[in-house]
């Protein structure tokens, strides 16, 4: 650090810390004596809290420390947010990206609430500018990374006679955990940090925490005696599909196809695998760009940013790509790959539909991707709990029961709705299979196995009994077999079910580390004597689940004018574009729908729509109405 940049600092440390009421661009004041439900309203525009947000909230006020695990989408900013309005000093949000604190800084503002982030994406005079605004009061919250804490630059800030820092957040905090899948060693230096300020108060946010994870979140933070309040993982608005792999990229398109100019993610495994598939959405018409650690910084953040601006529709990335981005319209989440465990999954596929409105999220599974998964496993430093994570997520790719109960169940939470819904999941969906005759292909599939001397995965026995000559099946002598080329009545994707059929009805096991399939004495019983096999299994296409899904869909969002809709649309894309903001920022689609189901034609009416505080009404207000008003 130059000697002016010193300078400067330690000049902020002369004065008491300012405590003062809090004034916002709306000309409201808010103290300690406010309520929250007052905050909730007339800043952010919601009638009420969400679960457990107010007994967060409560705890932060009240000075006790909370560990809170809330879905994504389930509002844990506001945790902190509303807190840091009524308290007299600053709260400290400890967040993983730049991208992220730039967003939720971007929103705050939007609703009359001055905020700060300090990171190295600003330069001197920015940075120099942000500090003298904590300094004199202004600001109550301040947005940094894990590792920006540390520096000497943050530590003087914090430090200083002007400040006191009052509240100490934590988002995204199962990184702290080398238990949880997105372990990173940043995270390690907050808990010194917050040492260093014994009487702020300690917020811990996370949407995906086992028992476990939490147990060390606390421990490692240091936690006196923390609340620890855990809400549902359901999200009722996620549509959970599992299909097996078979040429994927078709497959993508035709998924698109079905939900075209909506906004989604699509997530690969590696970078290859997102330039590829990229250039073939391009291809198809498809506005699609990529994401990725190989892309510049200027590329990756135009891309971002046309995404978050809903000039691209689909985002194609690795998951490098996701954490930072909150935009609530996300419609669809493809996993081209299987994930490595059940958080990472949840995780990724919570981006989509965090305004609560319907949204699917869609697993394309190949065994294939398991063999890419481990090859890394040497190189982590605790490979066998990278094994442990990556079979949970086997065991929900794979089971045939309600994807939302196993979801659930992953995470210790019983599922209380009614089963087979056809919005829950695809296995729903698709109601009870009937028993069907599969003797004779069953009786191939088991003879194959036997055949290879049962050292190979479903994927070797299929190409084997579909007569696919590859390099490793002849090198092997397997087109020889009296098995091979016997089973082309059915495609790849039938026989993977039938596998799953087999293993689940216990005439088949399969190894936890290769997946490879070998007969239960049951199925040598069964194979030998010749007996009938009878299972539930479906063979032909059925078209009921997209039909019941789309039905559930229309009926969550149907009742509003859809020629209003669109008007305000098209005005919210060019009021963002003037304001150089993303769409969401404005407001986002859930109030677009609210707006056109209410009609208001009165500022007042238009505060009782959802998401709608005092500064957009403010703000955006006429605009609106005389959109309304046009169409009367």
């Amino acid at each position: 650090m130059n000697e002016v940049r010193y300078n400067w600092l330690m000049s902020t440390m002369k004065d008491l810390s300012v405590q003062q009421s809090f004034i916002f661009n709306t000309g409201k004041s808010y103290s300690s004596s406010s309520k929250p439900e007052q905050v909730l309203k007339e800043v952010f525009g919601y009638d009420s809290f969400r679960p457990l947000q107010k007994k967060v909230i409560q705890n932060v006020l009240d000075g006790r420390d909370t560990l809170a695990v809330l879905p994504t989408g389930g509002g844990k900013s506001l945790c902190y947010e509303i807190p840091a309005l009524l308290l007299n000093g600053l709260t400290v949000v400890v967040s993983p990206l730049i991208a992220l604190m730039q967003d939720q800084v971007t929103q705050l503002e939007a609703v009359g609430v001055p905020a700060v982030f300090l990171n190295s994406s600003l330069d001197w005079d920015s940075y120099k500018n942000a500090c003298d605004r904590i300094c004199s009061g202004e600001i109550r919250l301040l947005y940094v990374s894990p590792e920006g804490l540390n520096t000497e630059r943050m530590q003087n800030l914090l430090h200083s006679t002007r400040v006191h820092v009052q509240c100490i957040t934590i988002d995204e905090a199962h990184c702290i955990s080398e238990w949880g899948h997105d372990f990173r060693p940043d995270y390690m230096e907050i808990a010194s940090v917050r040492e260093q300020f014994p009487h702020a108060v300690c917020l811990a946010l996370t949407a995906t925490a086992t028992k476990s994870v939490r147990n060390d979140i606390i421990t490692q933070l240091h936690m006196d005696n923390p609340d620890v309040l855990i809400a549902s993982f359901n999200r009722p608005n996620l549509f959970l599909e599992v299909k097996m792999k078979n040429q994927a990229p078709a497959q993508v398109e035709s998924f698109l196809a079905e939900h075209k100019e909506e906004s989604g993610i699509v997530y690969c495994f590696s970078r290859k695998q997102v330039d590829e598939l990229t250039s073939f959405l391009q291809s198809k018409g498809f506005k699609a760009e990529s994401y990725h650690a190989g892309l510049s910084d200027s590329v990756r953040s135009e891309h971002q940013r046309n995404f978050i601006n809903d000039k691209v529709d689909v985002m194609v990335a690795t998951v490098a790509f996701g954490m930072g981005i909150n935009k609530p319209d996300v419609r669809f989440v493809i996993h081209y790959d299987m994930p490595k465990s059940v958080e990472q999954y949840y995780q990724e596929i919570g981006r989509a539909g965090r305004d609560g409105l319907p949204s699917h999220a869609l697993l394309l599974y190949s065994l294939g991707d398991l063999h890419k998964i481990r090859f890394f496993f040497a190189e982590k430093e605790n490979p066998e709990n990278s094994e442990r994570l990556l079979q949970g997520m086997i065991h929900y790719a794979e089971s045939r029961i309600c994807r939302r109960q196993m979801l659930l169940s992953y995470f210790g939470e019983a599922y209380t709705g009614q089963m087979n819904e056809a919005c829950c999941c695809d296995v729903c969906a698709k109601g009870p299979l009937p028993l069907v005759d599969v003797t004779i292909p069953s009786q191939k599939f088991m003879s194959c196995i036997i055949r290879t001397q049962e050292r190979y995965g479903a994927s070797y026995i299929i190409d084997v009994l579909q007569g696919v000559k590859s390099e490793r099946i002849v090198n092997n002598g397997h087109e020889k077999l009296s098995t091979f080329a016997i089973g082309k009545e059915l495609s790849k994707d039938n026989w993977f079910k039938l596998s799953s059929a087999l293993t689940d009805a216990g005439y088949l096991e399969k190894t936890e580390k290769y997946g490879v399939l070998y007969l239960t004495d049951f199925g040598r019983r069964v194979l030998f004597d010749r007996t009938e096999i009878r299972l539930p299994v479906e063979f032909s296409k059925r078209t009921a689940l997209k039909k019941n899904a789309a039905a559930k869909m229309t009926r969550l969002v149907s009742g509003y004018d859809k020629e209003l809709a669109m008007k305000i649309k098209a005005w919210r894309r060019r009021k963002a574009d003037d304001e150089d903001v993303a769409p969401y920022v404005i407001f986002g689609d859930r109030t677009l729908i609210e707006i056109a189901k209410a009609k208001p034609h009165t500022i007042e009416d238009l505060v009782k729509c959802y998401g709608i505080g005092q500064a957009k009404a403010q703000k955006y207000g006429s605009a609106i109405i005389q959109i309304v008003d046009s169409l009367s």
